[in-house]
């Protein structure tokens, strides 16, 4: 009787092990012939015997569910998350089968992450990109592209989670770029280092050579300060910038990217400090010092703001908003002697001190032209400019030009 027992109970345990084998071949036969859903099939009916199952059929059943669930790139973002999940499962064998579909993955989710950034849909890219990077971690970059363009998307927090991550991983995008110069075109072409070489050795290329990209940890300290400014968390954008600084201290982009932390939160005078610092880096930069004039103005300051200004222009010439903030400084100087005039009476020394202060306005107009003048010369659609230089002409009684000017308005307001 025990033997019978015996024997039953070998009987089972061999249909079992015949039922998986049965499925699993099921779906490996269903894949190979790219019949994705059949296979699902089958492994959905293997899954219920996978306590049963020993180590090897475990692999085997996990790597088979990965390939059905990718089904050849054309699952979705859901199904390669769980076909990863599976590989993950597989405890020894399948090496070079894994390595070959993660690769397969990895390449088919860019593709698409590509295909949606090209598209402008960048929150889509954005978690294809992230995608990419969890099946393939050593690949930090695509990281890189998911926090950067969730924030094209205003995805902050998102962003915000993937910068930190980068900084904790040390990320800084500094690569090896090979290069050299094309002899037909003269120009220089970025190549992989066999390419290159195998271009050189041929003689359609000249003069190899390599060097590092800069690295991107300031743009990932900005951009998460400026993420901070945005949420209203000035302290921990202060932080982050010292962070930056404190790495990279001649860093002009840095120190101007802090300065703009600083404006937004309203410390003008830090800004200025700032601007200042990085105006001694880069004394060429017309930017800053139009910058620096017109914190300046905003400062009460007109001399200084003016020098600035004119400085902008000595290094700009064409650099129109110096010469219209020229402008409205010397105009700027109206509104004292308007509120004198319209508070004299009417005596013969009211009427006098009216005349002398209707000369000084008149002069202010009169100073204020040239500015606004080469202002719409440089930029002929200007409609600041042209609608107070036409303002003006009309109060200096200047008839003709006022005709003229006004003409102006017309045609850039009807363009």
């Amino acid at each position: 009787m025990k033997k019978q027992i015996i024997i039953a109970l070998t009987f089972s345990i061999s249909a079992f092990s015949f039922a998986q084998k049965k499925e699993l071949k099921t779906a490996e036969k269903a894949i190979k012939a790219k019949s994705y859903a059949e296979a699902k099939t089958a492994l959905k009916q293997a899954e219920s015997l996978i306590s049963q199952m020993d180590d090897k059929l475990k692999d085997q059943y996990y790597y088979l569910s990965a390939e059905a669930l990718y089904a050849g790139g054309v699952g979705s973002i859901n199904d390669i998350d769980a076909a990863n999940k599976n590989l993950n499962n597989v405890k020894s064998g399948y090496a070079a089968e894994i390595k070959e579909l993660k690769n397969s993955m990895v390449n088919g989710i860019l593709t698409k992450g590509n295909k949606f950034y090209e598209d402008k849909d960048y929150s889509t890219a954005s978690k294809y990109f992230e995608k990419a990077y969890r099946l393939r971690k050593k690949d930090t970059v695509f990281l890189y592209y998911a926090a950067a363009t969730s924030v094209n998307v205003q995805e902050y927090d998102r962003a915000l989670s993937l910068y930190e991550e980068l900084k904790q991983l040390g990320y800084t995008g500094i690569e090896k770029q090979y290069f050299a110069i094309e002899k037909e075109s003269g120009q220089e072409v970025v190549l992989d280092k066999s390419t290159r070489d195998i271009y050189v050795k041929s003689g359609s290329h000249i003069k190899p050579g390599e060097r590092l990209t800069e690295s991107k940890k300031p743009e990932i300290v900005k951009n998460v300060a400026l993420i901070y400014v945005s949420q209203g968390d000035n302290d921990k954008a202060l932080a982050a910038m010292k962070d930056a600084r404190a790495e990279s201290p001649n860093d002009i982009n840095l120190i101007l990217s802090e300065a703009n932390v600083h404006y937004k939160m309203g410390n003008k005078e830090s800004f200025r400090d700032l601007l200042q610092e990085a105006t001694k880096m880069d004394p060429t930069n017309p930017e800053l010092q139009y910058n620096l004039g017109v914190i300046s103005a905003e400062s009460n300051q007109p001399e200084e703001a003016k020098a600035y200004y004119n400085k902008a222009i000595e290094l700009d010439p064409s650099y129109v908003n110096a010469f219209i903030n020229l402008s409205a400084l010397v105009l700027a100087k109206e509104e004292p002697i308007i509120k004198e005039m319209n508070g004299l009476g009417t005596s013969k020394a009211d009427d006098k001190r009216y005349d002398e202060l209707r000369e000084q306005r008149q002069n202010l107009y009169k100073e204020a032209v040239p500015y606004l003048s080469k202002a719409l010369e440089l930029d002929s659609k200007n409609l600041s400019a042209a609608k107070t230089l036409m303002n003006i002409y009309s109060i200096l009684g200047e008839t003709d030009k006022y005709k003229t000017m006004k003409a102006k308005v017309e045609s850039i307001e009807g363009n």
